[in-house]
């Protein structure tokens, strides 16, 4: 008791707070609040009233809140289409960019691999030099990825920076721990499977979101290589509504708004659509989080 009496103002103490922690404090606070403003008045649009949108440009609190824009989001023409195509694409392009980029990254690693170096240099060449988009594109052309929805997973099946960090990660590891597997009879794939996958958990993690968000967000292959309507990607739907302004609504959702009478302002369909696409992906963040720090810190340090 008496050693917490004494310790007590010493803690007290060391705890107070100065000028400069609160002009920290209140300069982050400030900071946050301007990064998640953009997505607290997108929110407030999609659900906003056709009246009040008209009436008012950026919304501070809600005046009302109407989710019609969300169910003319749902109705608009290949939207569940473009959804199956944007998970299809997410969800098997990020698993096999994991499998090459991990099968990958442990080649070049080893260290008794005498062309390592060789591969090395000429992946990091990609990173700076490319034949251009028309001898790309004829490529795709002659391999049969035109209007193919493999065309979307496999051109950016590798990504090199991403290649790189793995790489680093496995140098960082311990030889002896793989020294000490292949005394008991361990191959190569089982030290893989077995103890680099599960070591490098925090590094596969963080990749697998960084790909997972590359695949999701992608819309620029999808204007390149898709011409049929029911293979475009979620995000080209939403660059052509939001940015393009090109997006036909089609005659049965014309219909539907006609014979109910509804009012949608093209703003506050936008911004439904925006929500509807951010959120997934916003969704994946907080169970790969803790992994972040970890995982770029040991995978940018090179062993």
């Amino acid at each position: 008791m008496r050693m917490t009496q004494h310790r007590t103002p010493a803690r007290l103490a060391s705890r107070k707070i100065s000028v400069v922690d609160v002009a920290i404090y209140l300069f982050l606070i400030l900071l946050a609040v301007i990064m998640v403003f953009p997505f607290y008045n997108m929110i407030l649009v999609s659900v906003a009233d056709y009246v009040d949108i008209i009436e008012t440009q950026i919304y501070v609190y809600p005046k009302s809140i109407d989710l019609q824009n969300y169910r003319m989001a749902l109705l608009l023409p290949n939207f569940v289409n473009s959804a199956l195509v944007s998970v299809f694409v997410t969800v098997v392009g990020t698993l096999l960019s994991m499998v090459v980029t991990t099968l990958g990254a442990y080649v070049l690693s080893r260290r008794n691999f005498p062309l390592k170096g060789f591969f090395f240099y000429f992946i990091v060449f990609t990173m700076y030099f490319g034949a251009g988009l028309i001898p790309w594109y004829l490529v795709m052309k002659e391999l049969g990825l035109i209007n193919n929805i493999w065309g979307m997973v496999i051109p950016p099946l590798i990504n090199t920076f991403y290649l790189i960090l793995m790489r680093n990660y496995f140098q960082s590891i311990p030889p002896d721990i793989e020294e000490s597997a292949r005394i008991d009879g361990a191959n190569d794939i089982q030290i893989l499977v077995n103890i680099l996958v599960p070591i490098s958990a925090p590094i596969i993690a963080t990749i697998s979101l960084f790909y997972a968000v590359d695949r999701w967000n992608d819309w620029w292959l999808g204007m390149i290589l898709i011409q049929d309507p029911k293979l475009m990607p979620l995000q080209l739907l939403l660059r052509n509504l939001v940015i393009a302004n090109t997006l036909d609504l089609g005659s049965d959702m014309m219909n539907i708004m006609r014979t109910s009478r509804i009012q949608v302002h093209s703003r506050s369909l936008q911004m439904a659509v925006v929500t509807i696409t951010t959120i997934p992906i916003l969704l994946v963040y907080p169970f790969l989080q803790k992994h972040f720090t970890k995982g770029i810190l040991l995978g940018s340090i090179k062993a």
